[in-house]
């Protein structure tokens, strides 16, 4: 028993470490998010009251033109989606990717295919969207290419998250 009494007392900085560093967790991509985030946090406008519309609208517009020309091209189209379908939704960055929120809280967002390297861009929805169907619903879509049907699909989606 000593012994194990005695392994037990090393010092904390006497753990081997076996799970890697916070910059091996994340990718670049991740953290630069994250990054973006903060920043979303503590920008102008952000504490206590709502940021305006104006500055939500000009900051995801802003976002949607970094973006390379396919997926730049796809959330124009869906932002203006968006604002058609849900007017009483307020645009805004999250997370650095252009979002939609109801009373301050995210709803939806558009996902460049380019942020995280992946072979498509996502339209996705958060907790606060209405769109619970049984057990299991999707909470996230793959746009590949954005047709008449897809936009029809896309606005009744939005519509419906926030009914």
């Amino acid at each position: 028993m000593a012994d194990r009494q005695s392994a037990k007392k090393g010092t904390p900085g006497s753990v081997k470490r076996t799970t890697g560093t916070t910059s091996n967790r994340f990718t670049a991509e991740e953290r630069a998010a994250i990054r973006e985030r903060a920043r979303e946090v503590k920008g102008p406008g952000r504490r206590g009251a709502r940021a305006g519309e104006a500055d939500g609208e000009s900051e995801v517009l802003a976002k949607i033109a970094e973006m390379q020309d396919s997926d730049r091209a796809m959330a124009e189209r869906l932002h203006a989606i968006v604002k058609a379908s849900a007017p009483g939704l307020a645009p805004r960055t999250w997370y650095g990717m252009p979002a939609y929120a109801k009373d301050g809280n995210v709803v939806c967002f558009f996902q460049s295919g380019q942020k995280f390297k992946t072979r498509y861009a996502t339209f996705g929805f958060s907790d606060k969207a209405n769109l619970d169907e049984g057990e299991m619903w999707p909470n996230a879509f793959a746009i590949k290419e954005m047709t008449a049907d897809v936009e029809a699909r896309i606005g009744a989606l939005v519509k419906k998250a926030v009914s």
